[in-house]
């Protein structure tokens, strides 16, 4: 089996075909479609040009909407600790993308939580701080 190449190109040069493609991808993976069929007839083509090349062409983005931050925390086990830093994610712009919490021990639960830093209005110092002085949070830092 020959090994496959891959190239970086410019949608601008490309046929609109395969932009409509991706339109059509793009319908589907948010829903606005049901099946490929109205993905595709959304898009503006022939459901076969879309099955040709679905597999075939990829999206990429340079946006910088995929920075993102973990922020780990040991969080004492009392009612509102959890929701009290959810709430500074909140007023800070961070989009939360995940939370993981463990069972507590010794009434401590570690809480990861991963969110999306780009719309922020403070700086990830700053929230970090911020969640720091909640009550019933015993530690908070940046995670890998």
């Amino acid at each position: 089996m020959e090994k496959m190449k891959y190239y970086l190109v410019s949608s601008s040069i490309l046929p609109s075909v395969y932009t409509k493609v991706i339109e059509a991808k793009n319908y589907l993976a948010s829903g606005e479609a049901k099946s490929a069929s109205q993905a595709a007839k959304m898009a503006g083509i022939s459901r076969s040009a879309y099955y040709k090349y679905k597999d075939a062409i990829f999206e990429y983005s340079t946006d910088s909407n995929d920075e993102t931050a973990t922020i780990n925390a040991k969080l004492r086990d009392n009612a509102g600790v959890l929701s009290a830093v959810m709430n500074e994610l909140y007023k800070a712009g961070a989009n939360v993308l995940s939370v993981s919490q463990s069972v507590p021990v010794h009434c401590v639960a570690d809480v990861s939580v991963t969110v999306r830093v780009t719309e922020m209005t403070v700086s990830v110092k700053d929230l970090l701080e911020s969640i720091k002085n909640i009550k019933g949070v015993n530690s908070a830092n940046l995670g890998g």
